[in-house]
């Protein structure tokens, strides 16, 4: 499987190293602030299971990012489909990061190795991104990297609050690059 290189970071399947700070990222309220409850454990390790599995049979999926020159774990970055409950389709790119590694640009720089990826490997002719539109940061990401708004809903599986109004961000293969 791929792994993904930038000046800065490595992006590479998981590792049983990363399990203790993935677990510290999804235990961090802040982390977690647009995207729901905290993890336990339990939940985080078995979230990195369905990623690895979801390498296994698509060949993509949610990397580990690590810090090239220290080889510290910082968060994860990749590609996933769309989930089914959403009222669209296609395949999403996404990051999350340590709270230690925030405003460093890792965000930028490991979405445009993603949108590399997805576009010249896969051969995608789209890419969208999705985030609370509250997440003022992931979209300031979203537009660094050349993506544009296309729209806002209310995700149907969130609760009645600030996770449900969600905004859409999307770039095409020929937009990119």
């Amino acid at each position: 499987m791929a792994e993904l290189r930038t000046d800065r970071l490595v992006l590479r399947r998981w590792r049983d190293s990363d399990l203790g700070p993935w677990a510290a990222m999804n235990a961090d309220p802040l982390v977690r602030e647009h995207l729901g409850e905290v993890l336990t454990r339990e939940q985080s390790d078995a979230s990195v299971a369905r990623f690895e599995a979801d390498f296994e049979r698509r060949g993509y999926g949610w990397w580990a990012v690590e810090v090239r020159d220290t080889g510290a774990f910082v968060g994860f970055a990749g590609l996933d489909r769309v989930e089914d409950h959403m009222p669209f389709a296609g395949v999403e790119i996404g990051w999350r990061l340590a709270r230690a590694a925030w405003g460093r640009g890792y965000a930028t720089e490991a979405a445009r190795a993603v949108l590399a990826y997805g576009f010249g490997t896969l051969g995608l002719a789209e890419i969208l991104a999705v985030t609370t539109a509250a997440n003022a940061r992931s979209q300031a990401v979203m537009r660094r990297i050349g993506m544009r708004p296309a729209g806002s809903f209310d995700d149907p599986a969130a609760p009645e609050g600030p996770l449900r109004p969600n905004v859409l961000y999307r770039i095409a293969r020929g937009e990119w690059g």
